[in-house]
């Protein structure tokens, strides 16, 4: 079993290899209609299916950190994909980061440590 620190590092790992997957899945996915024709079209869009890959990969630290650590320890730690998604969209898609979202980003780093770090 791994040390707590080591986990946490794989944790914030995979949520930011999930953070960037949404990145790629917003930048990538095209206008569609739940059509068979349009379904068919987003299962050969190759960046679409980067976005797939890269959340995979996400996909397998985060095992990782479940299999080396507690899923009550673990889980808060991976709601830090939440900031990693608002951080990429300010600096990639240029969307504004106001003072409410970073208070609520104060308020999930706090929310993390009490869940998951305190003892």
């Amino acid at each position: 079993m791994l040390s707590k620190p080591v986990v946490i590092i794989i944790t914030l790992i995979a949520a930011a290899i999930a953070a960037a997957a949404q990145y790629i899945f917003k930048r990538h996915v095209p206008k569609f209609k739940f059509s068979m024709d349009d379904m068919l079209s987003l299962a050969k869009n190759r960046k679409l299916i980067a976005g797939v890959v890269v959340y995979v990969v996400g996909l397998a630290f985060y095992l990782l950190a479940l299999n080396s650590g507690e899923l009550s320890f673990v889980y808060p730690a991976f709601s830090s994909t939440l900031i990693f998604v608002i951080v990429i969209s300010h600096f990639k898609l240029k969307e504004p980061i106001g003072y409410a979202r970073m208070t609520g980003i104060l308020f999930i780093i706090i929310g993390i440590f009490m869940v998951s770090v305190a003892l």
